[in-house]
């Protein structure tokens, strides 16, 4: 299970030092991919694929549409000795990363957002919506 909270830089090749807490989880190597609300999303092989066969299992056309754009954005990361993966341009440019980016444990995968996008995301709930959300979870 990943949960926390680690501000990593990026440095100029798009190296982003990934927590070690979390590689551990991820095994020698991950999948790391566009995700809503310009996030991107890494995710364990065994992950991956439990995705993969939740879509495949689903008849409808516009599961095609989705799983084309999800997994066309895909990309297979595995850490340096450093613990650095690399992330594609592309993918950088997704979620506006440059320097600074906020890395989510979020249950069973990860998150990786720009800082300040983070930062304001979670400005922007009230405690009063923050207490009803959790109510409506029974938590």
């Amino acid at each position: 299970m990943f949960f926390g909270r680690y501000d990593c830089t990026i440095d100029a090749k798009g190296r982003l030092n990934f927590p070690a807490r979390f590689r551990e989880g991820m095994g020698e190597s991950f999948v790391v991919m566009e995700w809503l609300d310009q996030c991107l999303f890494a995710l364990p092989m065994e992950e991956v694929e439990r995705i993969s066969q939740r879509l495949g299992a689903d008849e409808l056309v516009t599961s095609w549409e989705i799983t084309g754009d999800l997994f066309s954005t895909a990309c297979e990361v595995a850490p340096d000795k450093q613990g650095r993966i690399l992330l594609p341009a592309s993918l950088r440019q997704y979620a506006g990363l440059e320097r600074t980016a906020a890395v989510i444990g979020n249950r069973s995968h990860v998150e990786i957002w720009d800082a300040a996008r983070w930062d304001a995301r979670r400005a922007a709930i009230t405690n009063e919506q923050r207490a009803a959300r959790l109510r409506e979870l029974h938590i």
